[in-house]
């Protein structure tokens, strides 16, 4: 068995033996350096988590597990623009960098390097692993459309805001799982059972996100505190809010957010004022530890040794405990 950091090596030693080619230079250039920039590699650890889970050979499943930390950088590169965010884990965003035409194309390049690394899997899995990592592709895209749909919606329910982190961010974690499980040569049920708990862990995951884009200690995040506030990012955190505030709180909010002269800091500060007012962590945090359970609660249904489930345990309280 394996531990989290032992994988995490293992998968960042296979990263950083990984060549780009060197011409077009601006093509592979921004790839590189996404790839770079570090993060805990805890995708594609998953991949090998789950291989582990059924005594599978992890070293069968480094290149799919290459293949979803790939796939997962190439939609932050394209996500970024997306959100115009000029900051990923801390680094100017590829865009902001570059170019948004640089962007999209590198993106697009790793979209399908992806699936070259994805199809390095025994022969007779071969179209379950590429049907699971379809799926997945596809589940992330719809997602992200349902979130710049939120944009021009006026108000959006948490049961939509649920099913849209369940496609953009959950369906990755559940599909590396899945994907491992079949490396590790688990029957199609079990397999199923832990895509449900990545499935639900990716919930957790997104909605502890949320709170620390408002509550996150800046040098941690990486990413820009209360950035979700100054776009007016429908998270959970502010479709609580609407839903919550009486008709006094809830003009305040509007106000906020529909003013074209309030300064970004004094509009954080005022949205967060709100937040508190209305105990919306707490609540964020309660649906997070829900989510979190549910995941719990299908990992202890797997048909596999206690002592082998102990690494996803700990994976899972990562997700829920982090602060960056």
């Amino acid at each position: 068995m394996y531990s989290i950091p032992q994988l995490q090596q293992i998968i960042q030693k296979a990263m950083d033996d990984k060549q780009y080619p060197s011409h077009p230079k601006e093509l592979y250039e921004p790839i590189a350096y996404l790839m770079a920039l570090g993060g805990k590699r805890l995708r594609p650890a998953l991949v090998l988590m789950a291989t582990d889970l059924f005594g599978g050979d992890i070293y069968k499943a480094i290149k799919p597990a290459l293949a979803i930390e790939t796939f997962h950088n190439f939609t932050l590169m394209h996500d970024d623009i997306m959100d115009k965010a000029p900051l990923r884990r801390g680094k100017p965003t590829v865009h902001e960098k570059w170019s948004e035409s640089v962007a999209i194309l590198s993106g697009d390049v790793m979209f399908v390097e992806a699936f070259k690394l994805m199809i390095q899997v025994d022969v007779f899995i071969l179209p379950q692993v590429l049907g699971v990592f379809n799926d997945t592709a596809v589940g992330v895209c719809e997602g992200q459309q349902i979130d710049m749909n939120f944009e021009t919606a006026r108000r959006v329910s948490v049961t939509d805001y649920v099913e849209m982190i369940r496609l953009k961010t959950a369906v990755l974690l559940g599909g590396a799982l899945k994907i491992g499980a079949l490396i590790g040569d688990a029957s199609l049920s079990e397999a199923d059972k832990l895509y449900d708990f990545g499935l639900n862990l990716g919930i957790a995951f997104q909605l502890q996100d949320d709170i620390l884009d408002v509550y996150g200690d800046p040098k941690k995040f990486g990413k820009q505190v209360g950035g979700d506030i100054l776009s007016n990012k429908k998270t959970f955190l502010l479709i609580k809010a609407l839903e919550l505030a009486d008709e006094q709180t809830l003009q305040q909010l509007n106000g906020y957010l529909d003013s074209a002269t309030i300064s970004p800091s004094e509009k954080v500060m005022a949205v967060t004022a709100i937040y508190n007012k209305l105990n919306i962590k707490a609540i964020a945090q309660a649906e997070m530890m829900a989510y979190a359970e549910i995941g719990l609660k299908a990992l202890s249904e797997i048909d596999a040794p206690d002592e082998r489930k102990m690494i996803l345990k700990e994976f899972a309280s990562i997700l829920v405990e982090r602060d960056n």
